[in-house]
């Protein structure tokens, strides 16, 4: 039996009663009288077991973006059902005002709508859905928690699509669309038109130039159908925090917009999170069909408090890529990881395939060299410009192994990425 605060109310208006007025035996009369009323509205009550519980659900949303969870209650019971029915989720669903009251005729149902707004990726499960129901006086009734299970896919927010239109307009003037048109190694022919001064004199056609009577230059554009690795390394350095995120969370963002750009660039995009297994993986996939095929893949990456295996990530790439392509590492510049780890195998990348690696840095250490107020952040900025060092020098033995790197703030390294891209793109590198 559940007591409401009515039937709480009635009995201290009784005690106060009685200090006013002190009457032997009153107390336990009055106490009696409320028991006995509540004993009687709770048998009137409608059962909370006697309802039908169903709920409904979106397949997905993206993270920050609202969902409502759908629960519909029938009554199958012969009374009628006032209640309170609360609709309970884990936290990081970010459920909003659960508990709604209800008043439902014998037969009848009702839908209860509440909001969610997800707070992090993955799966978001519902918790039980409570019902106290109340009898015809409102002092006491009954209450149950019913087992309603619910999963709601919450994707990566993709926050980094706002950069999009800019580089698919970039993408657009490579792709001779508009008035520039690119010429040099590892671009596609497109077309022949008359000579102007500062054109490459290699691009004459002098076959159809001694078919005409003018000098006519072969005009080019970036190849299309260029393989794209994107390597997710979801290992313990991606867990570690970036302003109110994860590593992890950023590289993500990166590897979406590069993703979208690659494939409308016409490029073959795959996608690998890796640790010492893999988490996840996107492949054989193109069009339309690819961008929720890696949101929903990247949607349960979590870090592991693991190191790379990076020969086994080696291993995953010579498996994955038969011809040069493009292999882009989402991981770390932190000097002991890397050179431990992804130093040493590197080399059987780059001597194969292009390789860049994107990397967040951490604007809380860009900020610590600013500090000279007193001899602690002195101590701190030193700290913070030796890290810096470190960082740049390991970035430059890289560079020395044939990797482009891209070093770069939470909020930057998404389209910096994609410029390093393009600008593959635009010289014929990939």
């Amino acid at each position: 039996m559940a007591i409401t605060w009515r039937a709480v109310a009635l009995a201290a208006l009784g005690i106060v009663a009685v200090l006013v007025v002190p009457v032997p035996g009153t107390v336990l009369l009055w106490a009696v009288v409320v028991a006995v009323a509540c004993a009687l509205d709770a048998a009137l009550a409608a059962s909370a077991r006697l309802v039908g519980v169903t709920r409904t659900l979106p397949g997905s949303v993206r993270l920050t973006q609202e969902a409502t969870s759908t629960v519909t209650l029938t009554n199958v019971g012969s009374r009628r059902l006032r209640a309170t029915v609360r609709d309970a989720w884990q936290p990081s669903a970010g459920p909003g005002l659960n508990r709604h009251q209800v008043d439902v005729p014998p037969g009848d149902g009702v839908r209860l709508v509440t909001s969610l707004v997800p707070t992090r990726r993955g799966d978001r499960h519902a918790d039980r859905v409570t019902i106290r129901t109340v009898g015809p006086l409102g002092l006491a009734g009954r209450q149950v928690s019913l087992d309603v299970p619910g999963t709601l896919r919450v994707l990566p927010e993709f926050a980094s699509r706002r950069h999009l239109p800019s580089r698919l307009a970039r993408l657009r003037e490579l792709d001779g669309r508009a008035a520039v048109q690119l010429r040099g190694a590892g671009t596609e022919f497109d077309s022949l038109r008359e000579y102007v001064i500062g054109d490459d004199v290699r691009s004459i056609d002098w076959r159809a130039t001694a078919r005409r009577n003018d000098v006519v230059v072969r005009t080019w554009r970036p190849e299309r159908d260029r393989r794209v690795l994107i390597v997710l390394d979801t290992s313990r350095t991606s867990a570690a925090r970036v302003l109110d995120a994860p590593r992890l969370d950023a590289s993500i963002e990166a590897a979406l917009l590069l993703a979208a750009l690659a494939s409308r660039a016409g490029d073959r995009v795959e996608l690998v999170a890796f640790d010492r297994r893999v988490r996840a993986r996107v492949a054989g996939v193109s069009g339309p069909r690819l961008m929720p095929a890696i949101a929903d893949a990247l949607a349960g990456v979590e870090p592991t408090l693991v190191e790379t295996d990076w020969p086994g990530a080696v291993e995953v790439v010579r498996a994955r890529l038969t011809q040069r392509s493009l292999v882009v590492l989402l991981t770390t510049l932190e000097p002991a990881a890397v050179e431990q780890g992804l130093l040493g195998v590197v080399g059987q990348l780059t001597e194969r395939h292009r390789v860049v690696l994107a990397s967040v840095r951490d604007p809380e250490v860009e900020a610590l060299r600013t500090g000279r107020r007193d001899a602690a952040e002195v101590f701190d900025a030193a700290a913070a410009e030796r890290a810096g060092l470190e960082r740049a020098a390991v970035g430059a033995r890289l560079r020395q192994r044939g990797v482009e790197i891209v070093d770069a703030l939470p909020d930057d390294l998404a389209p910096r990425l994609a410029d390093t891209y393009l600008a593959l793109k635009a010289a014929g590198r990939l």
